[in-house]
């Protein structure tokens, strides 16, 4: 039977790892709303059963059973007569490989079964050590439509969708687990592009919304009409189920009517994936809320407006940690920050725990100098008592260092690096800066913090320092930040000789000390908490450098 209209349910959902019962229970709903609103079909992302990257998980064989399980009871339940569902899940196929699935459930059974072709194995992802790489796919029918199901990385290159063309698709649905890092918004839609292009098809982009470890999905769902233009686009960083109408015009699908909504510029992008990242992180980790040291710097600043912005007043604990280097600027500072976001303020001094540390180490340091050491004393104890607070009420404790400073190994271990998670650990100083500035004029809807003024002006004017020691500031050991900045950058997403980047006007001299200290501080980083991914090559899985590592740029 051949039909010439269908409507289209395109699903963007929160899924999580592992909690394959909530994550059908995320679809049933979905669909019983699209199926409100007359819906033929509902359009879910990628593994949505499994939660995406579901990593080793798919490893084993019973994490993969009960996705399977969900499956087919999600299959049972389309009898109904409701609206069919494309559902992603691991399967693991006769041939007793596992694969990257996407099923077409429909009059109570699983009709059709497709699975991922293209495995992509760079970046964050490692999608070949745990799936099996299927076959080029042909076209499944729907009520009659001949659909096309390329998943995620099938259609970063022309082979799955021109198989699919010849092989008589008509209409592209494409389930997606893509993360955000910057422009990533515009870089789909230019693959997006290429794809109608080549296929003269339309073609539909569902992708997952959340919060996973370090990687945030984005949402953004959208579609392009076989003639380019735009179909629909779904919001960014928001769960939503987007309706559109299709009508078959001769041989070609036209998107009759579809919302257009209008997406965030990058500084709303990178705030909006800070916060959801860090919001996912906590609720789903099942914390009942944050706690910080609110120092009167700019990063602990900034951390505590994103975590008020995700968790709200009540679930974010500030406490100061003053030490005799701590400046009254700085306790103002941070008493009127805590005070702007409304949020709960401590104070906890360290000198007793501090000079203990001293006394207990007096006999071993006897007749050395101070130094870097007894600076780390007074990090570490904050960290402890940090530590104590998170084990006695529960609260995540959230880190609270910049790219900047994790790049050089300016971040003290078991000290300011203690926690569980870091909101800014993928922004650089400046980025951080820039941000906060936008933070007070800015407030997007949907956020749970207040508008207006949230970070001190002083705060982001002033000169930033550690307060470790006498009249210490961050360029007494580091270069202008947007020196230094630019030269990571250059280091690190670029992956650019020294020659190089002493053309950008740099010493070099200095550049040849940055990469000394981007190298040895590898180890540091390795026992960082994670953060949100948002520059196009993070620290962690984007970046694997080895600790031990001898190497130097010196052309």
């Amino acid at each position: 039977m051949i039909t010439d209209r269908f409507r289209l349910a395109v699903a963007q959902l929160n899924p999580t790892v592992g909690d394959v019962e909530g994550n059908a229970e995320l679809v049933r709903k979905a669909r019983q709303e699209a199926a409100t609103k007359d819906a033929d079909l509902v359009l879910a992302s990628e593994l949505v059963l499994a939660g995406y990257l579901p990593e080793d998980l798919v490893l084993k064989p019973a994490f993969v059973r009960r996705c399977m399980e969900a499956a087919e009871a999600l299959a049972r339940e389309t009898a109904d007569g409701g609206p069919g569902l494309v559902i992603g899940t691991p399967w693991k196929g006769e041939d007793g490989k596992v694969y990257n699935a996407a099923l077409l459930l429909d009059k109570g059974e699983i009709r059709s079964i497709r699975y991922k072709y293209d495995l992509p194995n760079y970046s964050v992802f490692d999608e070949k050590r745990v799936f099996a790489a299927g076959p080029l796919p042909g076209p499944v029918d729907f009520r009659g439509v001949r659909i096309g199901l390329p998943v995620c990385e099938d259609i970063w290159n022309d082979e799955v969708c021109e198989c699919l063309e010849e092989t008589g698709a008509e209409i592209l649905l494409v389930p997606n687990g893509s993360p955000y890092w910057e422009n990533r918004a515009e870089e789909r839609l230019q693959v997006v592009v290429s794809r109608v292009v080549q296929t003269g098809l339309p073609l539909i982009y569902c992708n997952q919304l959340g919060g996973q470890d370090e990687l945030v999905f984005d949402g953004g769902s959208f579609a392009l009409q076989a003639d380019r233009s735009l179909a629909f686009q779904m919001p960014q960083f928001a769960t939503a189920i987007g309706i559109s109408d299709w009508k078959r015009e001769g041989e070609t699908w036209i998107c009759e009517q579809g919302e257009v909504v209008k997406l965030p510029d990058l500084d709303e992008a990178n705030w909006r994936a800070c916060v959801l990242g860090l919001g996912d992180y906590v609720t789903k980790n099942g914390f009942p809320g944050v706690v910080l040291g609110l120092s009167g710097g700019i990063d602990s600043a900034i951390c505590a407006a994103m975590a008020v912005d995700a968790l709200g007043t009540d679930k974010v604990y500030a406490i100061m940690l003053p030490y005799r280097y701590t400046s009254e600027e700085s306790i103002k500072d941070a008493a009127e920050c805590a005070s702007a976001l409304g949020i709960r303020y401590d104070t906890v001094p360290i000198s007793e725990p501090v000079e203990g540390f001293e006394s207990a180490l007096g006999d071993l340091f006897k007749g050395t100098k101070e130094d870097t050491t007894e600076e780390n004393l007074q990090s570490r104890t904050r960290g402890v008592i940090l530590m104590a607070v998170s084990n006695k009420f529960g609260r995540m404790v959230m880190t609270t260092g910049n790219k900047s400073e994790m790049s050089v190994g300016y971040a003290t271990l078991y000290g300011d690096m203690n926690g569980g998670f870091n909101p800014i650990k993928d922004l650089y100083k400046t980025q951080v800066y820039h941000l906060a500035a936008w933070r007070n004029v800015n407030r997007p809807e949907g956020l749970l913090g207040p508008s207006g003024e949230v970070i001190p002006s002083n705060i982001i004017t002033k000169v930033p320092t550690a307060e470790l020691r006498e009249n210490q500031t961050d360029q007494d050991s580091l270069p202008p930040y947007d020196v230094l900045d630019d030269i990571l950058k250059c280091l690190v997403e670029e992956e650019m000789s020294v020659s190089e980047i002493e053309k950008r006007g740099h010493d070099r001299s200095l550049i040849h000390r940055i990469e000394h200290l981007l190298y040895i501080a590898e180890y540091k980083r390795r026992q960082a908490p994670p953060g949100v991914k948002i520059t196009e090559r993070n620290f962690g899985k984007d970046r694997r450098y080895p600790i031990t590592n001898r190497f130097r740029d010196r052309s």
